[in-house]
């Protein structure tokens, strides 16, 4: 399952991305944490202390690496250097899935041992001072909609993405990407505001989105949650001491996060695996596809000067790991 944790910055979307990895990893559940943010806080958030965070390889830096890993045999791709971050597998694309070992993983991916399980973190990293006035963020990205273009992954299998605050997520087609989107919201104005963006773009595409809010301090911040998502509000959760001890650097065993706070992980873990039977295979592929068209047209093309829909295998369609061996 390939979810994605959203919202306004500073509504502890990380904090919670965070505590769903940890959760999976103490449930012994194969995940992939990625931080697809401007500001790089997940590894913090995993227990990485600064240095550890810093030697994070960026995965944007490694970009041409992915690129030529993932193009594989692919006739349809003339070279790694045509290949955009919309592009799409085909036959002869080589494939990443979540449990294995492969080139892309080991250039751009760190383990963290969790709840002594070890589990692999991937991050765009951070936007460079040599970036400033020339670079969109959205560009480092690109490697992350790339790699989530070439996974397959089944059930009890996940990928979890702490995303760009905001909506800035609808800058690429990355938001298509994934089973189901937490959208973490805080009982403000402000907080719901982003509620409502969000649904309002996705909702010609098919997003499933749930609501989480945080920073719920009594029943009247939770009414006020309900009045204004409705049936999106999945569940609420308040503070927690756990966390704020976290926050200062001082981390206690996972086994004593609250009683409240576990049962908010259970019930977003129930929430992702029952979207696992709505999965449509050929949908995500109809729609990487789409936005591939998009950006061949708007600016590809003229970029890379080829056809990048040439690109496209109306064939293929990526479905559930087989077993069959990858192209070598």
């Amino acid at each position: 399952m390939k979810i994605a944790f959203v919202g306004k910055g500073g509504s502890g979307k990380t904090t919670l991305s965070s505590l769903f990895i940890r959760h999976l990893a103490a449930a012994r559940v194969p995940v992939i944490a990625v931080d697809a943010d401007i500001n790089q806080h997940l590894a913090a958030a995993l227990g990485m202390d600064e240095a550890e965070a810093a030697a994070l390889p960026a995965l944007g830096a490694r970009l041409p690496l992915v690129k030529d890993y993932l193009r594989g045999t692919n006739p349809r791709i003339a070279s790694a250097e045509t290949m955009i971050k919309t592009t799409p597998p085909g036959e002869g694309s080589r494939l990443l899935r979540v449990v294995e070992d492969n080139p892309v993983y080991a250039a751009c991916a760190r383990p963290v041992l969790l709840e002594g399980e070890p589990v692999r973190l991937m991050a765009t990293g951070p936007f460079a001072e040599s970036d400033l006035g020339v670079a969109c963020y959205h560009s480092k990205t690109g490697a992350v909609e790339l790699c989530l273009n070439h996974l397959v992954d089944g059930r009890e299998e996940y990928v979890v993405v702490d995303m760009t605050a905001g909506a800035d997520s609808f800058a690429s087609g990355m938001f298509t990407r994934f089973d189901l989107t937490f959208l973490v919201a805080e009982p403000t104005r402000k907080g719901v505001a982003v509620y409502r963006q969000y649904k309002d773009y996705a909702r010609d595409y098919g997003i499933a989105l749930k609501v989480v809010g945080n920073k719920v301090q009594g029943p009247d911040d939770a009414a006020f949650l309900a009045d204004e998502v409705g049936e999106d509000l999945l569940l609420t959760v308040g503070d927690s001491a756990w966390v704020r001890a976290m926050e200062k650097g001082r981390p206690r065993r996972f086994d004593l996060l609250e009683a409240d706070q576990r049962q908010a992980l259970k019930e977003l873990h129930a929430a992702a695996d029952e979207t696992y039977e709505q999965r449509d295979w050929e949908r995500y592929t109809r729609q990487m596809v789409h936005f591939h068209l998009k950006n061949a047209e708007s600016w590809a093309n003229a970029k890379t000067g080829a056809d990048l829909a040439a690109q496209v295998d109306p064939a293929f369609v990526l479905a559930e790991p087989s077993g069959a061996p990858q192209p070598a």
